[in-house]
């Protein structure tokens, strides 16, 4: 989710109107009838997306939610006229927090309405939280917590026929991707302890090496294992980190970030290495070097591809059309009066 230079330079002035604009103030958001929580029984659902996450805008022509993901009674707009008409109006945190867009408090808002508070960050770059207390219904985050869950990835039934190097054939040990290191990170301290007992090939901007979207996959497949290290470890992030890089690429992944039965229960069995079991990188470096002179156990990490796939998501479209699968479950009366409490829990 780059974010571009200008929006950066901008960042410090536009979080301080922010601060100062009395729109963005907490306010009471009474709580919603229930006679007028419609469960989606009486026609299409019409979901407003306020604005595009990171100024990226997608087609929404025709119905998409029916025509791409075969969601039906979904409607997805980006036009504000639409707002007195819409169920659902979803706005993305990163341009609330940064002033970059701002909560339409002068409009009058249906009583029916229900506002989505949406990120897909960890907490740390949630910033200004307290702003919104009061105005969202539901909140939509890779979290599985979330009233709408959108993780980056997730396990599917079925083999997923991916193709790729036999372990003898694979000409490296371990890699990384990173394009955002930052050394008071733990995955940075650990990497650096690591990288001293195994031959690690890093990619990424980070030490100008950046791997196209084309060469993503095949270079890491050429690897025996693939460091999946979050940049923050919190409850259920695994980002396209795991789900992508490692686990389409057909590398076993060695993770950082939640705890290992956050792992276990998301994804296929036998299918990680947590770095969490180890007493030392020293000690993981040894199990790795042990289980890559071992091609029958190597491959067992890798046998659940033949019962199992990975999907992920990365359109928003189709992440903003989950939001209609899980509407007629949703709580109607529902108000995050402290969201901070909740996005940092």
């Amino acid at each position: 989710m780059a974010q571009s230079v200008a929006r950066l330079a901008e960042e410090s002035l536009a979080l301080s109107s922010v601060q100062q604009s009395p729109a963005l103030h907490p306010v009471s958001v009474a709580p919603l009838p229930l006679q007028s929580y419609p469960n989606g029984a009486h026609g299409d659902i019409r979901i407003l997306v306020w604005h595009w996450p990171f100024g990226r805008s997608y087609s929404l022509d025709g119905n998409k939610c029916l025509k791409m993901y075969n969601i039906s009674r979904c409607l997805l707009t980006d036009d504000r006229a639409d707002f007195s008409a819409a169920d659902v109006v979803v706005f993305h945190h990163y341009e609330l927090s940064r002033g970059l867009s701002s909560v339409p408090l002068h409009l009058d808002r249906p009583t029916s309405q229900h506002w989505v508070w949406m990120s897909l960050e960890p907490p740390v770059n949630n910033v200004n939280l307290t702003h919104f207390n009061g105005l969202f219904n539901w909140t939509m985050s890779y979290r599985r917590d979330a009233d709408i869950s959108i993780p980056y990835g997730q396990t599917m039934l079925g083999g997923d026929n991916l193709s790729f190097p036999a372990a003898p054939n694979r000409s490296c040990f371990a890699s990384w991707v990173v394009s955002k290191y930052k050394p008071q990170q733990t995955r940075a301290a650990f990497y650096q302890r690591l990288k001293k007992h195994i031959p690690i090939e890093v990619y990424g901007r980070w030490n100008k090496k950046p791997l196209p979207d084309k060469k993503l996959l095949p270079t890491i497949s050429n690897c025996l294992f693939y460091l999946s290290f979050e940049n923050s470890e919190k409850k259920d992030y695994i980002s396209e980190k795991l789900w992508r890089n490692a686990f389409q690429a057909g590398a076993v992944p060695v993770v950082l970030g939640p705890n290992k039965a956050t792992y276990e229960a998301m994804t296929p069995p036998h299918s990680f290495i947590h770095v969490a079991d180890f007493n030392s990188p020293a000690d993981l470096a040894t199990y790795l070097k042990v289980l890559s002179a071992d091609r029958q156990a190597y491959e067992k990490y890798l046998e659940w591809h033949n019962t199992y796939r990975i999907k992920t998501y990365s359109d928003w479209r189709e992440r903003l059309c989950q939001i209609c699968v899980r509407y007629p479950s949703l709580p109607a009366r529902k108000v995050y009066h402290d969201l901070d409490s909740w996005v940092n829990g």
